[in-house]
């Protein structure tokens, strides 16, 4: 059998493992994003992404998307299976459609929360930055 030192060390190591699993997502408070630069959207929601191909949205929307997102939906949006795989979002309205009711309102099932809600948290300038910088990863 192990020695009490032996048995001390392998505690440490699981107790090591523990820690670093459950800090491996980091922190996981919505990062603030800086909008600077882009126009000011106002407080009555747009349907369609006013930044669509935007060069300043993109780049604030691979920031905003590694800091908020990317723990979930993966780095580069290519999930490793926790969240959907956003470079395979519809084009257009249809997907600007999905994006925002899902980034507004967060994911529920069964009571669940698979997706928090950005609301509130995320300015719509932020998100539409999101998702000018998704659309310039897309897969067909």
């Amino acid at each position: 059998m192990f020695s009490f030192i032996g048995r001390l060390g392998l505690v440490a190591l699981l107790l090591a493992g523990v820690a670093g699993t459950a800090l491996a997502h980091g922190d996981v408070t919505p990062q603030a994003v800086n909008t600077e630069g882009l126009k000011k959207l106002g407080d009555k929601w747009q349907k369609e992404n006013p930044y669509r191909g935007n060069k300043r949205a993109i780049e604030i929307g691979t920031s905003a998307f590694n800091q908020n997102c990317a723990r979930c939906h993966g780095l580069g949006a290519v999930s490793g299976g926790i969240a959907p795989d956003l470079r395979y979002l519809p084009e257009g309205l249809e997907g600007d459609e999905w994006f925002l009711e899902r980034i507004r309102g967060g994911a529920v099932r069964d009571g669940r929360v698979y997706m928090p809600k950005f609301e509130g948290v995320l300015s719509q300038e932020a998100m539409w930055a999101i998702r000018a910088w998704l659309e310039t990863v897309r897969e067909k």
